[in-house]
């Protein structure tokens, strides 16, 4: 089903120091758990966005990372593994330089400052905002019920025209802020236009390449790219064209086994990445090159197939692997060689680093896709299966006999296909298999996953009920 998007909408970014409730007014905003809130600091890095409609019009919502006076500081975790001061520091330098481009290209800024006491942090932001004075709109959060309200009035000393008292957890006066965001906008070069973006999850462990991928890809630096794992943990949304074909991308969070994750922005962050198989009609799942296929790699494509979404198996860094013949080959057989189940799915060499690859890479994306959506005429459907009935007759045994009635394609994207038949307990998995190879050799699905469900007519059950059975 296609959905609605626009184009030029005018964008709005939250901004402030770390725990003010910047993503939690972004959900309240977005009328959905959108990013990840917890009471730890700093836990938005990359900017995360989406579209919204806020007191009825459409705006582009930005939930940005914390502003932080001082840089580093003491140990922490990222992907489970601790990082010292330095690693931290740069990491905080990466998300307020992120911050400092978002805020730049915005059309409006909603500062949010906590009721409390004002900080340094918040002092050295407000006047970098200064500049920015023209688009900016200040929201005093955590004032539920009147709390803190007599002290808020004082930040009107720092020269803002206005404040707007708020609480973003319980949504006191969240109406009236959002009458005052469209209040300052333009929305006349707004268009609306139906969404046909093919929509691509980045998926994989950490540091396997994915933000580096969606950067190249997007032209753009919307995800951070750094070498800490776990950088990256809301969804990152990002689009581009190739070849008249617009691309949606989704940047994930990298997935670990669930044994290690332990941190519950972690387990937060994971999940998002796993939903992100709901949104995308594709999933790039990348693999670093040296390190092969894993069992990790392994559920998270079968997470894939059992929700019928196309995927690619992406070795990424092929760059630093050696220059040896045959060697692509050898790996690709080796990765099919022990998940057989993926026999159907492409298996490309990438460089997200240099760009290489990346043609091949969209064009096969480009032909999932189109087998994805792809629909087969019914009576084309069973014309084809009485050849493959002919060809391969099922079983004759008295225990062992059935018959196949007839076939119809009952969805696309995901692809599926319904066969009535007789005695459906008769029907060993090595036929539906058979049936399976036959509708992607034949039909054009050779790509993609193809769901099977066998179903027997009413009459022919003994209780007179129909049964069921799917085969993924």
């Amino acid at each position: 089903m296609e959905t609605v998007t626009y184009r030029n909408l005018p964008v709005v970014a939250l901004a402030g120091r770390p725990n003010v409730g910047k993503s939690t007014l972004f959900n309240r905003l977005l009328r959905r758990r959108r990013a990840i809130t917890d009471p730890t600091p700093g836990v938005t890095r990359d900017p995360v966005a989406a579209d919204a409609f806020i007191a009825g019009k459409p705006l582009r919502l930005i939930d940005t990372g914390g502003f932080k006076l001082e840089r580093g500081g003491g140990k922490r975790k990222s992907a489970g593994r601790d990082i010292d001061a330095q690693e931290a520091g740069e990491l905080d330098d990466l998300v307020l330089e992120k911050t400092r481009q978002t805020l730049k290209e915005a059309d409006l800024i909603v500062l949010i400052l906590d009721a409390g006491e004002i900080t340094s942090e918040d002092e050295e932001f407000i006047a970098f905002l200064r500049p920015y004075q023209d688009r900016l709109l200040v929201a005093v959060n955590k004032t539920e019920g009147g709390r803190r309200e007599t002290e808020a009035w004082n930040l009107l000393s720092y020269g803002f025209g206005e404040v707007m008292m708020i609480s973003a957890e319980h949504g006191d006066n969240v109406g009236r802020l959002e009458e005052a965001i469209v209040s300052r906008l333009d929305f006349s070069g707004v268009e609306a236009r139906e969404d046909e973006a093919v929509k691509v999850a980045l998926l994989g462990k950490p540091n396997t390449g994915k933000s580096t991928l969606a950067n190249r890809l997007t032209g753009s630096e919307a995800s951070i790219v750094s070498d800490t794992p776990g950088t990256t943990r809301d969804v990152v949304e990002g689009r581009f064209r190739h070849r008249d074909r617009e691309f949606r991308i989704l940047d994930t969070a990298g997935i670990r086994r669930k044994s290690k994750v332990t941190e519950d922005v972690e387990y937060y962050s994971v999940n998002r990445a796993i939903g992100s198989i709901e949104d995308a009609d594709i999933v790039f799942l990348l693999i670093d090159a040296q390190e092969g296929l894993s069992e990790q790699d392994k559920k998270i494509a079968a997470l894939v197939t059992d929700k019928g979404r196309g995927i690619i198996l992406v070795l990424n860094k092929w760059d630093t692997m050696p220059q040896v013949k045959n060697a692509f080959t050898a790996v690709s057989d080796r990765i099919h060689f022990f998940f057989g189940k993926l026999e159907f799915a492409p298996i490309l060499a990438i460089s997200a680093s240099d760009g290489t690859g990346l043609t091949e890479l969209l064009n096969t994306a480009g032909r999932i896709y189109a087998q994805l959506t792809r629909r087969v005429d019914t009576a084309a459907l069973n014309q084809a299966l009485q050849k493959w009935v002919e060809e391969y007759p099922p079983p004759v045994g008295p225990g062992s006999r059935f018959k196949v009635r007839y076939a119809v394609q009952v969805s696309d994207n995901p692809v599926k296909f319904l066969f009535f038949v007789s005695r459906i307990q008769a029907v060993t998995e090595a036929y539906v298999s058979y049936l399976r190879n036959r509708i992607r050799r034949d039909l054009g699905f050779s790509l993609v996953p193809v769901e099977i469900e066998l179903r027997t007519t009413r009459k022919e059950t003994s209780g007179g009920r129909a049964g069921s059975r799917r085969s993924p």
